[in-house]
């Protein structure tokens, strides 16, 4: 029998991560003499990966980006010490781990978002099929990683997009996370 397999985005999908991310940043930045950014201004530099975040707080703060290969190792360092202090996840509950079959960080595959080969491979690696397949996100590289692999794509409007989610073009644009299963059934992306 087969299954049709959903692939979501953590952050800014599942998880507002971007309370840790910031106090992360701010240390890194404070302990460089340079100023703390705000909530909106981090959420913003969300999506990228750690190396594009670093560069986009260092220049934001008045530093050269170019210092963020040296400061990265420092961010992660602070990150990963308290990735979870603040990080909740949206109103859907708790213990979200057990909830799925696979997870695929930023360094799992030899490609990141939007490269279609990091949601293909996730899905190649579960014995998926992109065809019985849908990525839900919340932002443009989601769009882009779901559109060049041929998968619908299911958005949020909330979380880090740094453009407008109407111009995404996604299957379906929600509000709300309950949303999702009716969205799925309308769209015909269920088993």
């Amino acid at each position: 029998m087969s299954r049709f397999m959903l692939v979501f985005d953590l952050d800014g999908t599942l998880v507002d991560s971007a309370p840790d991310l910031r106090a992360a940043l701010n240390q890194m930045l404070r302990e460089r003499g340079r100023p703390a950014l705000s909530l909106p201004q981090v959420t913003h530099m969300v999506g990228d990966g750690a190396p594009a975040m670093v560069a986009r707080a260092l220049a934001a703060s008045g530093a050269d980006p170019a210092e963020a290969a040296r400061a990265l190792p420092r961010f992660l360092e602070l990150y990963e010490a308290n990735a979870v202090r603040l990080t909740r996840p949206y109103p859907e509950g708790l213990g979200l781990a057990e909830l799925f079959d696979g997870i695929a960080g930023g360094d799992r595959f030899p490609v990141k978002k939007p490269d279609p080969g990091h949601l293909l491979g996730l899905i190649a690696a579960l014995c998926g099929r992109a065809e019985a397949s849908a990525m839900i996100g919340d932002n443009e590289n989601d769009a882009a990683a779901a559109r060049a692999a041929g998968v619908p794509l299911v958005l949020m409007r909330y979380g880090y997009a740094r453009v407008d989610p109407e111009s995404l073009a996604a299957d379906a644009l929600l509000d709300h996370f309950a949303e999702l299963p009716q969205a799925l059934a309308r769209l015909e992306l269920t088993p």
